[in-house]
């Protein structure tokens, strides 16, 4: 267990160096510097903050899980690698602009950063123009990181368009995601949430790099479809997760306002579960707080207490379990060569720590949630 856990901070490590490398290989060829001096210390100091780096740690594993022979990872690939973070940070930008936060990972979001740049009457509007343009940039950035890669033509041009296609499917997902919050919850189906979940968070999350590293690798078309399956179930359960902790996590811990998820009225697997659930007196009670355009801290204790009643957390922890229990069934059946394999399933199971924690902490018993 400890030789894995080194080997998975070992790549977290030059990924990291990695990716400063290539942004400042960026600086030299772009010339963004030129252009605006913060341009690029901000695009820099958004994509190398402090982050779990799970995409390009998953695309390298899968590379080298269906690699033929093991081989040392040239400098080029660990560049190409990072098109996942950047892919990511492009999300991230233009994901906080849409929400209106002012976290991220712990630090103001970009545009609340370049909105100070000048003194304007519209401080608010030049931070969101500028950000959706230093976003666009990033996804330009992560475009010419997949390019680092020297593999076959054929395998990266078929990577290439898997990758391309994720960020369509994303955006449609924010798109989905930006409708339901428009609707009414009781218009709102759990199917509907899992489609969001699947195509905003799991495909360029989990799908995208698994898939793509083993296309470059080469691996079976039967192998590929079992990590598409293994990314989607994976990418619901995080998500599923991460609402969970957006409610009743600490704002400490998951870098954001905790009020954020709130504040945006998002229709989770959490809220519409005990939307369907609840009694009517009690629904009417809970969609008078969740309905609510300004939240307080009271009115979220208040939603987590309803949340309880409702056995939506216990509900959202199960639907957890399932997945991660589908998806370790995958695992056993991949013909990728045992010791990435084994590193990949322990750095996708140490992503759900929370959800053991959060299930303590509420006293909730789901037996089996993280092995």
């Amino acid at each position: 267990m400890l030789a894995y856990t080194s080997m998975l901070n070992k790549l977290r490590e030059k990924i990291d160096l990695s990716l400063k490398s290539f942004l400042e290989r960026i600086k030299r060829e772009y010339k963004l510097h030129l252009v605006n001096p913060i341009l690029f210390e901000s695009i820099k100091d958004f994509a190398l903050r402090e982050g779990k780096r799970i995409r390009p740690l998953l695309l390298i594993l899968s590379y080298q899980g269906y690699s033929p022979k093991p081989r040392r990872l040239s400098s080029s690939f660990y560049h190409a690698a990072t098109c996942m973070e950047l892919l990511h940070n492009f999300m991230l930008i233009h994901d906080d602009i849409i929400d209106r936060s002012d976290l991220r990972r712990g630090k103001p979001t970009l545009h609340r950063l370049l909105g100070k740049i000048i003194k304007t009457d519209h401080q608010e509007k030049l931070g969101y123009d500028l950000s959706i343009i230093a976003g666009d940039i990033v996804y330009a950035l992560a475009i010419d990181a997949f390019l680092s890669i020297r593999e076959s033509p054929q395998r990266k041009e078929q990577a290439l368009k898997y990758f391309i296609q994720t960020a369509a499917f994303t955006a449609m997902g924010e798109f989905i995601d930006i409708l339901h919050s428009a609707q009414k919850i009781d218009q709102i189906k759990e199917r509907d949430v899992f489609l969001n979940y699947t195509l905003k968070t799991a495909r360029y999350t989990f799908e995208c790099p698994l898939v793509v590293g083993a296309i470059l690798a080469g691996a079976t078309p039967g192998d590929i479809r079992k990590l598409s399956a293994l990314g989607i179930l994976m990418g619901q359960a995080f998500q599923i997760q991460d609402d969970i902790l957006g409610i009743f996590d600490s704002e400490k811990n998951i870098g954001k306002s905790i009020l954020s998820d709130l504040a945006e009225s998002k229709k989770t697997l959490l809220v519409c579960h005990a939307y369907h659930q609840l009694h009517p007196a009690r629904r009417k009670t809970f969609l008078q707080y969740f309905s609510k355009p300004q939240k307080s801290f009271q009115d979220l204790l208040t939603i987590r207490q309803i949340l309880i009643e409702a056995q939506s957390l216990h509900y959202s922890l199960q639907a957890i379990k399932i997945r991660l229990k589908k998806s370790q069934e995958i695992f056993r059946h991949l013909k990728m060569r045992e010791y990435y394999s084994r590193s990949l399933l322990l750095s996708l199971q140490g992503l759900f720590k929370p959800s053991v924690q959060i299930a303590q902490k509420n006293e909730i018993g789901i037996q089996g949630l993280c092995p």
